[in-house]
């Protein structure tokens, strides 16, 4: 087995991911919009995936599309827990664009309850979101990435993954990234001849997921966070377009955490 290597060339054009077709789950809010954004911005075609009706992805897409001078990006509705259906829905993506090249398996939820309360639904709902789901995502995107030789998969993890957060309680969604991180590991060594695999964890980042909870909660997290602020989810773009790119070349199993040093101290 062999890492992919690609020929020496400008930094800049390393960066680029012109002439790609990315696909990016949960790509119509949160850190998944900035994503589809960034990723269009640096020259990649679109394919943003949503599972909720609430969003006007169509818009969406072609706002995306007008922002990044005209590149294509389109929407899919599909269901990162239907195995069968987001394997479905990267082929149809595929079909579309006449290829597959990044695959960021972004789509994920957060639930707090006290360990000894949770319910087995309530557990069981965040492990096929956040872990079941980026497989069967991963698990699609492999077997097209197999068939052309090539492919890059990012999965967005959390600092869940390597700490415990407070005062928040929320095991199971601690569990399910922890054990997205081992998962991308596992994967990365087993199809490293063909796609390479790694996780982006970000800290506290500025969406609805923090806008919406107990403000004694967002003061206790900006307290511990040693650059004193929150990030905005467009911060993150450049960390996906790095993993996307031959830049990140020899980079592969990696987990980049972008906390502003929440995870240091």
């Amino acid at each position: 087995m062999v890492l992919a290597k690609p020929e020496n060339q400008h930094v800049l054009q390393a960066f680029s991911v012109a002439g790609k077709v990315a696909a990016v789950t949960g790509g119509a809010r949160g850190i998944g919009l900035e994503v589809s954004r960034g990723l269009a911005e640096a020259g990649a075609e679109v394919a943003l995936i949503y599972s909720s009706s609430a969003y006007d992805a169509d818009a969406i897409a072609a706002s995306i599309s007008a922002d990044a001078n005209g590149v294509k990006c389109r929407a899919y509705r599909s269901d990162v827990t239907d195995a069968n259906g987001i394997a479905a829905t990267l082929q149809e993506i595929e079909r579309d664009f006449g290829h597959l090249d990044i695959v960021v398996a972004n789509a994920g939820i957060v639930s707090y309850h006290n360990a000894e309360d949770y319910t087995p639904d309530q557990f069981s709902e965040i492990m096929r979101v956040n872990l079941d789901g980026a497989f069967y995502t991963a698990q699609g995107a492999a077997r097209i990435f197999k068939k052309q030789g090539r492919g890059n998969i990012i999965f967005t993890a959390s600092v869940s993954a390597t700490l415990v957060n407070v005062p928040q309680k929320q095991a199971a969604y601690n569990a399910s990234k922890a054990a997205l991180v081992h998962l991308a590991k596992s994967l990365a060594v087993e199809w490293v001849d063909f796609c390479r695999v790694n996780c982006i964890s970000p800290g506290f980042i500025s969406t609805d997921m923090i806008a919406t909870q107990p403000a004694e909660w967002n003061q206790k997290w900006y307290s511990m966070i040693p650059g004193n602020r929150f990030c905005d989810a467009y911060e993150l773009k450049g960390a996906y377009v790095f993993c996307a790119s031959d830049a990140s070349s020899y980079m592969t199993g990696a987990n980049l955490i972008i906390d502003g040093g929440y995870t240091l101290p």
